[in-house]
């Protein structure tokens, strides 16, 4: 074989450092790229704005909601003893803060305390959630109704939290509609990140302090809620509403939201978002359940349920980044189609291995169980993403945190019917804590109404992501000078801000 010439071995290094050095660039960008985007974010919005979501949604909601998931089901099943069903029909009182979610909405727009709308109640959520959590960790053999209460307590502080963030996301989304995918992707990308920490180390903590002293570390993030209303950044209302002008602009705001949820765009979507939700009744406990026993389960450790979970939370981070990079331009109804027809499909991995078709294919139930939930979790998060984007674009300025939070309660409610149907469909086949035989047959209930979902997909808005949904003409002109009268004491406060500077 002829040997290369020195011209050859001189073209060939060359090509080699010029090379080198273009993938060690790019690999840098890669590496870079998210801290750029959340630069970006806090120069565009507020640093923090986008500090507050990171503590909400990253370790708030994502740590502390999924933390407290696996730990509750410990609580419930090894310390209260009680059967699946009664536990998934306890877990309908969880919803009952998230569905005063308006509530708290309303109180957050037209109640400022000490001239502040948003900073006080996330000292009020950090507070109730602080209480709560030492209560249910401090006294042993509490009764099933006060640790059910200290429970939704716990929920309650996450709910406040979230209604008081979010409230900032939809006018920041009114404001700056061109970054509304983007805020949409941070609250995902950091809430999944929280749950990868939360659900890792779920397990570990079980099994060290048990149930009981386990739920005591959900006074963390409670603690650093507090913080939050001490350090994100607020304009201060110059004059702070007075009894009869905070009940009236209680009133302007009842108008406004009921004015707008009548318009076609709104209604139709909310309804498309609540039976979505509620056809796809849950079966959580009762696979819980069966991954624990011996009698018919693969018998899961507290560790690998932990585990099993925290690879989940991986996949959902994995969702956000499809989302993000590949489908936040695809008009909504499109995507949510497809997203809905995949999550009919990942159920159908559910119904394989409660039958354990995987043995059939000689995998092992830890191997499918984790290919499972990393495809479940994929599909969610993408089916979930467009509808918090949707929602955001659904909400008129001036009652931005009301009218998100009503949604999110009609979400809520969705979620609780499938929690309640679940729980009445496990008891109905009798499924318990050692019998189940018919959990097969809930598990391809579920499934089937998820595609039955497909059905409805006509009342989600055929626009793309960016395209704005609301306008003052939309909502009625009617509401225009109420409009003007809610945005009044934040643009005075605005004013006062300025004269400070």
């Amino acid at each position: 074989m002829e040997e290369p010439s020195e011209k050859e071995d001189l073209v060939v290094g060359q090509s080699n450092k010029v090379h080198s050095p273009a993938v060690s660039v790019k690999i840098s960008s890669i590496i870079l790229e998210p801290f750029q985007w959340l630069s970006m974010l806090c120069r565009e919005l507020n640093p923090s704005f986008v500090f507050g979501v990171l503590l909400v949604y990253g370790l708030s909601q994502g740590f502390a909601g999924s933390f407290f998931g696996v730990v509750t089901d410990f609580y419930w099943k090894d310390i209260q003893k009680l059967q699946p069903s009664a536990v998934q029909m306890f877990m309908g009182f969880y919803y009952i803060p998230l569905i005063m979610k308006p509530l708290w909405g309303l109180l957050t727009d037209v109640f400022p305390i000490s001239g502040y709308r948003r900073r006080p109640y996330f000292g009020i959520a950090g507070i109730t959630g602080v209480i709560a959590s030492v209560i249910i960790a401090t006294y042993d053999k509490l009764a099933i109704p006060a640790a059910l209460l200290c429970l939704v307590g716990m929920v309650a502080a996450v709910a406040i939290a979230d209604v008081t963030i979010d409230a900032c996301i939809a006018k920041n989304s009114i404001e700056r509609p061109e970054l509304a995918a983007d805020m949409q992707s941070l609250c995902g990308f950091v809430s999944s990140i929280g749950a990868l920490v939360g659900y890792s180390t779920s397990g570990l903590f079980v099994h060290s302090f048990g149930a009981q002293g386990a739920l005591g570390l959900m006074a963390i993030p409670s603690l650093l809620l507090i913080l939050l209303g001490f350090v994100i950044f607020e304009l201060r209302v110059r004059h702070p509403s007075k009894k009869e002008n905070a009940l009236e602009k209680v009133g302007v705001a009842m108008r406004g939201m009921g004015r707008t949820i009548r318009c076609p765009q709104v209604w139709k979507s909310s309804l498309y978002m609540f039976i979505s939700l509620a056809l796809s009744f849950s079966t959580h406990e009762g696979h819980f359940y069966w991954y624990t026993s011996s009698k018919g389960g693969p018998a899961f450790s507290q560790e690998f349920i932990g585990m099993i979970y925290a690879i989940g939370a991986i996949a959902s981070i994995v969702g956000v980044i499809i989302y993000h990079k590949f489908l936040k331009d695809y008009p909504f109804r499109s995507l949510l189609f497809y997203a809905q027809l995949l999550y009919g499909f990942s159920g159908m991995l559910d119904l394989a291995f409660v039958l354990r078709w995987n043995l059939r294919l000689h995998l092992g139930d830890s191997l499918f169980i984790i290919i499972e939930e990393c495809c479940s979790r994929i599909i969610s998060r993408v089916r979930w993403m467009p509808m918090m984007v949707l929602s955001a674009k659904l909400c008129p300025l001036g009652i931005e945190g009301s009218f998100f939070a009503l949604l999110m309660c009609i979400d809520s409610v969705g979620s609780l019917l499938s929690k309640i149907v679940g729980a009445l469909v496990l008891h109905g086949l009798h499924v318990t804590r050692t019998d189940f035989d018919k959990l097969w047959v809930a598990v391809l209930i579920r499934n089937l109404l998820r595609f039955a979902t497909l059905g409805m997909i006509f009342l989600v808005p055929d626009v793309n992501q960016s395209e704005i949904l609301v306008s003052e003409e939309v909502v009625g002109a009617g509401e225009e000078e109420e409009m003007e009268s809610l945005q009044l004491v934040k643009m005075e406060g605005k004013v006062e801000e300025e004269e400070i500077i």
